[in-house]
């Protein structure tokens, strides 16, 4: 495939119009100034310029667009969206997700809520494998939370978001985990560890500072509640720790939730039953619609040439000199920087290791990298990297339901900022020597 590098304008195209405006309008003291121009109507001029850039018949490159709009990956997430709107709208119809704060808020002291909606989150995410199941079904409990303290909804929300990169990145059920183990060959406990290594000191930290956010924390009204109403939430946790399929555990949580409703004495009906789960489904329009135009427009670059180019001029850096000088912490930095700038256009944290994972495992070779090293490197970057995207899918996700700008969100996320920098630590700092794959087990 051809590389080219103006293959990659429409993503800048893209991110001007949406953070620029912003800004503009922030700096202009408009109020909501990030939802004057809406990224799914931002992202529109990027589409366009991509076709007009891309060769061939313009229905080919139509076709293009719409089987990147289609990708399994991106419809599976829509659905996530879908799932995780509904259950959110019902449950909080029909008192649950303030039953279910209030419960939390009886056993954890005020001054320690932010620290455990971390831990709860990153437990969760670890058992679940999913940073999207887990933020779904915890960010309508941090936003309730907000509305019976004085915590804000932004370090809430970040919290929620942070701890389910913590456990998406180091579950080894995630697809990141097994993306990133299998294209590099090195078995997924081995990963674990040396990820461990890297995780817990951004995790302890973002906990102290959770912390201390959290010291002067007040509740503010009585934190009565109802067991039955908090059901739907701890089966949805119990099921999600036990590894079911998140589409199941979703669903069965919107099932109960009206379910508990209908039964209960308020005038809850089939029909406002329905009306909830359809008004859930009315809030996730934005984020789905630019998901898949998301998906479009990183079709079209790739087949235009655009990641060819990030992963050359990556591998032309990288492969200099001969295998005498080789050096694993430039390999180590081209590993990292391809997954990041790869993630940057697909938005895809998984779709970027599967993406980068042959040019990884050549350069890993050819500088004698560690493939535990760069399966774990590549698993981190792209996480980071996503936590850090206005247009990712979990900060999308997050941001829809707390009614809040996904800028404000990626501030918030103190987790994914320390896990980025940790890791930059470690290569520059660290000495990590190659073990022969011959010893490595292949899973």
């Amino acid at each position: 495939m051809r590389a080219n590098p103006l293959a990659l304008l429409p993503l800048l195209l893209f991110l001007a119009l949406f953070i620029g405006s912003g800004v503009y309008y922030q700096a202009a003291n408009v109020d909501y100034a990030f939802y004057q121009i809406s990224a799914p109507v931002a992202i529109l001029p990027a589409i366009v310029l991509a076709l007009l850039l891309g060769s061939g018949e313009l229905n080919q490159r139509l076709d293009t667009f719409i089987k990147g709009v289609g990708d399994s990956n991106i419809i599976t997430m829509c659905l996530i969206y879908l799932l995780a709107g509904a259950f959110a709208s019902v449950a909080k119809a029909v008192g649950g997700v303030d039953a279910t704060v209030n419960f939390g808020l009886s056993f954890i002291p005020a001054q320690f809520v932010l620290p455990g909606l971390f831990i709860i989150t990153a437990f969760i995410a670890t058992a679940m494998g999913t940073s999207m199941g887990t933020i779904a079904a915890m960010a309508p409990i941090a936003v309730g939370l907000t509305e019976v303290s004085d915590l804000s909804v932004p370090l809430c929300i970040g919290a929620v978001v942070g701890g389910a990169m913590f456990g998406d990145n180091l579950s080894i059920i995630s697809d990141t985990t097994i993306a990133a183990t299998r294209s590099q060959g090195c078995n997924m406990r081995d990963k674990f560890r040396m990820n461990f290594k890297i995780a817990l000191p951004a995790a302890l930290i973002t906990l102290v500072w959770l912390y201390l956010q959290g010291t002067d924390a007040n509740i503010t009204q009585d934190t009565d509640y109802q067991l039955l109403k908090v059901l739907p939430y701890l089966v949805v946790l119990t099921m999600a720790l036990t590894g079911f399929n998140v589409f199941l555990v979703l669903f069965s949580g919107i099932l109960l939730a009206g379910a508990i409703g209908l039964s209960g004495p308020d005038s809850y009906s089939i029909a406002q039953f329905s009306k909830d789960i359809y008004a859930g489904y009315t809030g996730m329009q934005e984020i789905m619609i630019l998901s898949m135009l998301i998906g479009g427009l990183g079709a079209l670059m790739k087949a235009q040439g655009g990641l060819e180019f990030l992963a050359r001029q990556i591998e032309r850096l990288t492969s200099k000199g001969d295998s005498a000088a080789a050096s694993p912490r430039a390999g180590e930095v081209a590993i990292s920087a391809a997954v990041a700038l790869t993630n940057v256009c697909t938005a895809n944290n998984t779709v970027s290791i599967i993406i980068c994972g042959g040019l990884a495992r050549d350069i890993a070779e050819r500088q004698h990298v560690d493939p535990r090293r760069s399966a774990c490197l590549m698993d981190i970057f792209s996480c980071t990297v996503q936590g850090l995207l206005p247009y990712g899918a979990q900060v999308l996700l997050a941001g829809s339901i707390a009614g809040i700008s996904p800028l404000i969100v990626i501030a918030n996320i103190q987790y994914t900022w320390l896990l980025g920098v940790i890791a930059l630590g470690t290569i520059i700092f660290g000495s990590y020597a190659a073990k022969p794959r011959a010893q490595l087990a292949e899973y």
